[in-house]
């Protein structure tokens, strides 16, 4: 296993095993830049550190089912399912705190990590944001 590897494996567990904001921002750099479809470019441990927060406290049983794991060089990639339970409060993309839903949501996921010296300097997360909304109720299926 490389290092990008066992980084972005790092960084999986300590979000869903430990649900550790503190141990997933010490697998990314300084200056980290983290791609996402909901918060759009999020740049700086601090930044990535309260978007990943959202997750880890809001979904506090969270699990993550992997269906692939592939490395190239500097660059890990995983697929698979998050899934989860909203227990605690999320605070939205636009700054507005959303309660608990108490939903169960299943998605699928896909990670895109680049690793230098050991940390994740750009990660690329993917996950359909609609499909998101319609399982935490925000929005009425079919939309």
């Amino acid at each position: 296993m490389g290092q990008a590897r066992d980084t972005l494996d790092k960084l999986t567990k300590a979000a869903v095993e430990a649900h550790s904001v503190d141990s997933v921002i010490r697998m990314y750099s300084d200056n980290a830049v983290l791609s996402t479809p909901d918060a759009g470019e999020i740049t700086g441990q601090g930044q990535i550190a309260e978007y990943w927060r959202q997750f880890i406290d809001g979904f506090p049983d969270a699990t993550y089912q992997y269906l692939s794991k592939i490395e190239a060089g500097d660059k890990a990639v995983d697929e698979g399912w998050f899934e989860g339970t909203n227990t605690k409060p999320i605070t939205l993309p636009s700054g507005e705190t959303m309660p608990a839903t108490g939903k169960h949501i299943k998605m699928r996921a896909c990670d895109v990590a680049t690793v230098k010296d050991g940390k994740v300097v750009e990660h690329h997360l993917y996950f359909d944001e609609l499909d998101f909304q319609r399982q935490m109720g925000l929005i009425e299926p079919g939309h």
